[in-house]
């Protein structure tokens, strides 16, 4: 699988660091109001972080799907462990990202709220799991956990009831900056993502052929 030109630019490390100033930039210069104050631009900013570790698992899952019916195809697993691994990058930090906007949003920590409980739990099965594929290193194995993995994130974040945290805060905003903001943010955060699963499927593939 010969990377394109695009390809090969998005996965530079320049390319990164241009897509992190931006989001930084995009996060101290972004628009606050009456509720959250200053503090909106970072609350948006740990949404999309969380909706695009969401994104690269459920592509994971795919991906591991695709390996499992075309097993031949070995990039179809390296792109599958490149977009866990990315995925896994996202929740990581997006963890203390959240207790970074309980704290200044709530005062404090509530750690019985299920948007904290569930994602946490996931964090931890994530990297248990992703140690335990790399010693076992199996195509059938990785592909497998792979697909349940994201189907189990999936469907437990879509059940989950919320306590504190608010309902579908962007989508049920009136304002249309904030609206537009959050997808901008989006937009350069799976930018980042794609950087990132490409660097590591050109690091993984190697290990596989």
């Amino acid at each position: 699988m010969n990377p394109s030109i695009s390809q090969r630019i998005l996965r530079q490390p320049l390319a990164f660091l241009i897509t992190l100033v931006i989001l930084i930039l995009l996060t101290i210069f972004g628009p606050s109001e009456k509720t959250l104050g200053a503090h909106l631009s970072l609350v948006l900013l740990h949404g999309a972080w969380v909706w695009s570790g969401k994104l690269a698992f459920g592509l994971a899952a795919l991906f591991g799907a695709a390996a499992l019916l075309w097993h031949t195809r070995s990039y179809l697993l390296q792109l599958s462990r490149a977009l866990a691994y990315t995925g896994l990058f996202f929740w990581l930090t997006y963890l203390p990202m959240s207790l970074w906007v309980m704290q200044l949003n709530w005062g404090g920590f509530f750690f019985d709220e299920p948007r904290w409980r569930i994602p946490f739990l996931f964090g931890v099965i994530a990297v248990l799991l992703q140690i335990g594929l790399w010693l076992f290193n199996n195509h059938w194995l990785t592909a497998a956990s792979n697909l349940l993995y994201g189907i189990g994130l999936w469907w437990q974040l879509g059940g989950i009831q919320n306590v504190l945290h608010p309902d579908a805060a962007v989508a049920q905003s009136d304002s249309l900056l904030i609206q537009n903001y959050f997808l901008i943010l989006l937009v350069f955060a799976v930018v980042f993502g794609a950087q990132l699963t490409l660097w590591l499927f050109e690091r993984l593939r190697p290990a596989q052929t």
